[in-house]
């Protein structure tokens, strides 16, 4: 690789910033000099702000007026590698390249100079007497290995003041100690003993690490069903990756899979790596971001903006339960985890593991057309069976009103407690009911700010919408007609669920699963922690718990409603309940008591529903593959939605209405616009919204016309427009 490009001082060079202006900007270089790469940091008005010096400057006004670069920043350079996946982020997404940039440095104090801070560690000697608070920050400590934390940071994780920690130095179960800041990660050792692998699990392990060795870019999809053990597989490739000197990257697509996660890693190579994601502390995602530079850290478990790291030598990037929905950013950068992953081994030569048990259409059809190898692992680990699948026909249940657990479930559920084992109960609606109506007017509760039903949270006696968060307290009187003690609940949630499971099962433990349930990362583990060594009866939750969790006694899961994900007209419904379908059911039986799985539903002949009951999961994908292709939709078109959002509806459609009448740029590509529509949720925190979808087929350079499409429009005040490139929802 080339060494950067030097610069002496006085010379001009452009330098990007994460503000909103476009592009670079243009400094003299400082005494000294600076290099492309460099992090620096310059003046931008009245403050100091961070930039990196991305090349020669463009110049074109008065050189006299140029401003110095402050000082170069003592961190790793940007490398080239990063630089190059940026600018081709930017260009695929039609994002400006620093909104790219802020991606990349999210993490705090990047700027200050290297210093050393009081940390405080476990001492090893038990607390004289254990209060509650005192026990929140031994459990902190534990839970990540012992590493040591500044006073700030482990009194916010754990929730407690600062004079419970001195109080626990005091008493010697803590040590206070001055350390680096930013201190390297300790070594992870890929030599120790694996875990015995099966036959298939040992032949697929063989090809991952045969394509690191072979060196360059690759992507590999690794399909196994449930409980087959790809997170063994694909260790061993870390493992590889590791040996040879590179960085791994493993992608989480769920913050309550990691605590279970890190323990495997450090159970296979001995500590435990980085982590990157929201329940990290300030300190540490510096930290984090400093070391992966630097070479410090050699694997990183994170969510989806661990992409953006500035790794030194990135050797490996897993994807675990790829087909996940939250790998798509929703807001601000709008991108897809997966497909970024892709494009940036591919530019800094590192191999891609995309693991699931039902992957993605995406991946499956890049698969199939040869672009990715695929791996499959056709069988759990060990004495662990597929569990049976069945479907409930609730045409044919004798069903009481307002209950939705049917008498041949119930039976089910009985049978398996009166083992001692546990069911679980699946419904994908967060709250206790989804809509609250006047029983007098008919008035059905919504929210003031945006077109969307107000769902109750009786466990908070709240009301909360779930697009902008407005929350009230759950009113007695209606709030348009007034009548007192006439609002109703309709329709279930995960909490009316568990209110019916008590009433039916009033000796058993219900333990909820819900992401709104919960404070903290650290509450939700120890939730999932206390279920897998048996603390709960019956388990009841949302698509969280169909993440990859294991859970030993479960035998039994109930799917309340099957036909819920089959509504509305989303191009991947069928894909998305079939995938979520699974794996739910995929929960059951992981141990060495076989499982079962039921469906409820009123449409047991559906196509989906059969395709999950049968498991014929290649003829699912090549149906639903088929049906896409004669639509000419993704992944077989190309898609880009156009969202517009406006105070003033009538602005935002005026906008859309000009946008289809000079779309000659599409046309010329040979692609078509659709719309202006309103949004299905057309009015979020107040703002009107529009949406427009361009189609085009897949040979189509689609981003470049729509670049000259939308290059000529000038925003109206307070208008904003999203492109969003392959778009995964449309509300």
């Amino acid at each position: 690789m080339s060494l950067p490009e030097q610069y002496e001082e006085g010379a001009l060079v452009a330098v990007l910033t994460a503000q909103p202006l476009g592009g670079t900007l243009d400094y003299r270089a400082p005494e000294g000099g600076v290099a492309t790469g460099d992090f620096v940091e310059v003046p931008l008005g009245p403050r100091r702000i961070l930039g990196v010096v991305w090349g020669p400057g463009e110049g074109g006004f008065d050189l006299e007026k140029a401003r110095a670069v402050q000082r170069v920043l003592d961190l790793a350079p940007m490398r080239a590698e990063l630089r190059a996946f940026l600018a081709r982020a930017a260009a695929y997404t039609l994002t400006p390249l620093p909104a790219m940039l802020r991606l990349a440095t999210r993490a705090p104090g990047l700027a200050d100079p290297p210093g050393a801070q009081k940390v405080y560690r476990p001492s090893g000697v038990a607390p004289a007497r254990l209060t509650d608070a005192r026990a929140r920050v031994m459990e902190v400590l534990r839970a990540h290995g012992g590493a040591g934390f500044g006073l700030r940071d482990l009194s916010d994780l754990a929730g407690v003041s600062a004079s419970v920690i001195k109080g626990l130095v005091a008493q010697g179960a803590l040590i206070e100690e001055r350390a680096p800041r930013d201190a390297p990660y300790p070594w992870l050792d890929p030599d120790l003993p694996a875990r015995a692998l099966t036959g298939d699990q040992a032949r697929a392990a063989a090809a991952l690490i045969a394509g690191l060795r072979a060196g360059g870019y690759g992507t590999t999809l690794l399909r196994g069903v449930t409980g087959s053990g790809k997170t063994e597989v694909y260790l061993e490739a870390v493992a590889e990756c590791l040996r040879q000197g590179r960085q791994a990257l493993v992608l989480l697509p769920e913050i309550a899979l990691t605590a279970e996660f890190l323990t495997r890693v450090e159970a296979r190579f001995g500590t435990r790596p980085g982590e990157w994601h929201s329940g990290v502390s300030m300190a540490e995602r510096r930290r984090l971001w400093k070391m992966a530079g630097e070479g410090g850290v050699q694997m990183v478990v994170g969510a989806r903006s661990a992409l953006f790291l500035p790794f030194r030598d990135l050797g490996l990037v897993v994807v675990d339960e790829e087909h996940d929905s939250s790998y798509k950013q929703e807001e601000g950068v709008l991108y897809h985890a997966r497909d970024m992953a892709v494009l940036r081994a591919s530019i800094c030569g590192a191999r891609v593991v995309l693991a699931s048990a039902t992957p993605s259409l995406e991946s499956w059809a890049n698969a199939e057309a040869g672009k990715y190898a695929r791996l499959d692992l056709s069988a759990r680990f060990g004495a662990a069976v597929m569990p049976e699948l069945a479907a409930i026909d609730l045409r044919a249940e004798a069903m009481p009103a307002g209950r939705w657990i049917s008498p041949k479930l119930r039976g089910e559920v009985a049978a398996r407690l009166a083992l001692g084992e546990q069911a679980l109960l699946f419904l994908n609606r967060r709250g206790y009911a989804p809509v609250t109506v006047c029983r007098a007017c008919g008035h059905q509760i919504g929210c003031q700010h945006c077109d969307a039903r107000m769902v109750e949270h009786r466990f908070q006696n709240r009301l909360v919408c779930h697009q902008c968060g407005e929350s009230t307290a759950l009113p007695q009187a209606c709030p348009a007609c007034g009548v007192e003690g006439r609002l109703a609940a309709v329709g279930p949630g995960v909490e009316r669920l568990a209110e019916e499971a008590a009433a039916l099962f009033p000796e058993a433990r219900i333990a909820v699963l819900s992401s709104d349930l919960f404070a903290s990362a650290r509450a939700l583990k120890e939730q999932i922690a206390g279920i897998a060594e048996g603390g709960a009866d019956i388990v009841i939750g949302t698509q969280l718990v169909a993440k990859g969790h294991n859970f030993p006694l479960l035998t039994l899961v109930g799917v309340i409603d099957a036909d819920l994900g089959l509504q509305g007209s989303d191009l991947r419904a069928a894909e998305r309940t079939f995938q979520l379908m699974r794996q739910v059911a995929g929960r059951a039986g992981r141990a060495d008591r076989p499982g079962r799985a039921l469906l409820q539903t009123h449409q047991p002949d559906h196509p989906v529903i059969r395709a999950i009951l049968s498991g014929d999961e290649e003829g699912f994908w090549r149906a639903e593959a088929r049906a896409r292709q004669a639509a000419g939709v993704p992944p077989y078109g190309r898609m880009a939605g156009i969202i517009l959002s406006s105070p003033d509806m009538a602005a935002a459609f005026e906008l859309g209405g000009w946008l289809v009448r000079n779309d000659a740029p599409l046309r010329a590509a040979g692609a078509e616009v659709l719309g202006p529509a309103p949004a299905p949720i057309a009015r979020i925190r107040g703002r009107h919204r529009v949406r427009l979808l361009v189609r085009a087929p897949r040979g189509v350079a689609l981003q470049p016309a729509l670049a000259r499409w939308l290059g000529p429009v000038k925003l109206p005040a307070r208008m904003r427009l999203a492109v969003d490139i392959d778009p995964q929802s449309f509300y």
